[in-house]
């Protein structure tokens, strides 16, 4: 007969750790809301990768991304409604697979 070995206190299953990693991105983007220079620091460029990210989708190849087809003159393009749905998918999956790789590393 086996037996599980004892907890070894709470663990956050992988969906715990998908939302402790975008809330804390989202808390480090918050700054930004209040202070437009916080996003010209170090951590606020880090913590914007995401959305100037699709800037260099949009240069390898993946139509539809920029409004006017990234043709806007000298001031960068913003997203279309794809663009943020895109970016959404994108760096979710990338959330969701590290926090799947942090939960199959703590349960070893």
């Amino acid at each position: 007969m086996a037996t599980s070995p004892a907890p070894s206190g709470r663990r956050l299953r992988t969906g715990g750790l998908f939302a402790l990693i975008v809330g804390a991105w989202a808390l480090v983007l918050m700054p930004g809301l209040w202070w437009p220079g916080y996003l010209d620091s170090p951590i606020g460029l880090l913590a914007a990768m995401p959305y100037l990210s699709i800037y260099l989708f949009h240069a390898v190849g993946v139509p539809g991304l920029l409004q006017n087809g990234g043709l806007c003159g000298w001031g960068w393009c913003p997203p279309t409604l794809f663009g943020w749905g895109f970016l959404g998918a994108v760096w979710g999956a990338v959330a969701w697979g590290l926090a799947r790789l942090i939960h199959r590393a703590r349960s070893r």
